[in-house]
């Protein structure tokens, strides 16, 4: 189990994606199990019994599985597929990133704050840089990422961001280099995929 209190999903073969037929990692995708009333139920810890059923975290991916009656022919048994299936799988990523993050805040892993970030970005101690995604452009255009690859976060809205750091609203944070790092990106790019389009643009709902 990872330090996040997350049974941790890369620990066997890659899987096979029920939509797509893609193989991937786990970390890359979301398990499914069949609910106790035959329906499907996002499963973003990784930790509820039963057999999986992989789907990669995209939201493309997401609606070609309910479109396909992909849980159905994967379990090989009738599933239900709740209507609003996908926003549950958005909100349950969500509050699974802005969770870890309030972790790292208490653990001295996460800062947030226009001022606090920048100077943590001067001195190179932030190692991701967190932006809320209704933050305004031109302000949030001031901070630029650390090097490196998977450092920049912006799946998150100034509420959410707010929430975990025990604030109203908060536009810029950054994590410190520490173990929670790692699960929080993997977290960041989770919901990116499912709450984005390949354009970085929200998705449409509806």
């Amino acid at each position: 189990m990872s330090r996040g209190g997350r049974a941790k999903l890369k620990d066997g073969p890659e899987r096979r994606c029920i939509a797509t037929g893609e193989t991937r990692d786990p970390e890359r995708m979301i398990r499914f199990v069949i609910g106790p009333e035959g329906q499907a139920v996002p499963d973003v810890t990784g930790k509820l019994p039963g057999r999986g059923m992989w789907v990669s975290a995209k939201r493309d991916a997401l609606e070609a599985a309910i479109k396909k009656s992909a849980f159905s022919r994967s379990a090989k048994t009738q599933v239900t597929v709740p209507d609003d299936l996908v926003a549950q799988t958005e909100t349950l990523l969500a509050r699974r990133l802005v969770d870890l993050i309030s972790l790292a805040r208490k653990a001295g892993q996460a800062i947030a704050g226009y001022e606090k970030v920048k100077s943590a970005l001067e001195t190179e101690q932030a190692r991701v840089l967190l932006q809320a995604s209704d933050g305004s452009e031109r302000g949030k255009s001031k901070l630029r990422s650390p090097p490196g690859k998977d450092v920049f976060i912006g799946s998150l809205t100034a509420q959410e961001m707010g929430l975990a750091f025990g604030r109203e609203s908060v536009i810029h944070g950054a994590l410190l280099a520490g173990g929670l790092s790692n699960q929080v990106i993997v977290e960041g790019k989770r919901l990116k995929g499912v709450r984005f389009n390949d354009g970085g643009k929200p998705a449409r709902r509806g």
